[in-house]
């Protein structure tokens, strides 16, 4: 399997992950679906460009600072446009965020075939 691939599928299913943790939050459990779909999806963008950037550059450090990087933007982006009880929750959406992206970049870094040993096998 690829490596963007592998940050598809592990996007997917931490952001998933992310987006359940709301549940502990008492007032947007009503909003539970849309913000594991929302999570899940802006997992999978994470887990995308981590793939695409594993392939291009192979060091587990950079890919967890990609990753995490890339987590902390699109979870500010989510955070900036969403109000809970007039206020913004940076840092209830922004850690996990972080955390997720990181774990991304780390896990397609490890994981799935680099660019260069699938074409030496070719």
């Amino acid at each position: 399997m690829n490596k963007i691939l592998v940050g598809l599928l592990f996007g997917l299913i931490f952001g998933a992950l992310d987006g359940a943790t709301a549940w502990f939050y008492p007032e947007v459990r009503s909003m539970i679906g849309g913000i594991m779909v929302g999570s899940s999806i802006k997992g999978m963008v994470v887990g995308l460009l981590s793939g695409w950037f594993a392939r291009k550059v192979q060091s587990t450090k950079w890919g967890v600072v990609v990753g995490g990087a890339l987590g902390l933007l699109f979870a500010f982006l989510v955070a900036a446009t969403d109000t809970v009880n007039g206020r913004h929750p940076y840092l209830e959406i922004m850690m996990p965020g972080f955390v997720v992206g990181a774990i991304i970049g780390f896990l397609t870094q490890r994981m799935g075939a680099p660019s260069s040993a699938k074409r030496a096998a070719e």
